[in-house]
């Protein structure tokens, strides 16, 4: 029998969504490291998980040095904010 593939769950307006459980990893990874630990993102769908923006932050912030992350993370968000304009 093949591997079962682990999923969390991804906030969206139009339906459920989910996520390969190693890429929510890394989000949290980034997450942790700029707000502090929230175990319940992850281990018991919390607030439904992540949103796609948040995913897209973090997952854009890890690309970059430990030590850049939240400053990455917060361009991201900055990014977005000024799309929605």
């Amino acid at each position: 029998m093949a591997d079962e593939i682990k999923l969390h769950p991804v906030q969206s307006r139009n339906s459920t969504n989910a996520v390969r459980t190693e890429v929510s990893l890394r989000a949290y990874e980034v997450y942790a490291h700029v707000y502090g630990p929230q175990v319940a993102l992850i281990t018991d769908g919390c607030r439904g998980g992540f949103s796609t923006g948040e995913l897209i932050a973090f997952l854009y912030a890890r690309s970059f040095p430990k030590e850049e992350w939240r400053a990455r993370a917060d361009e991201a968000f900055q990014g977005m904010n000024d799309g929605r304009r």
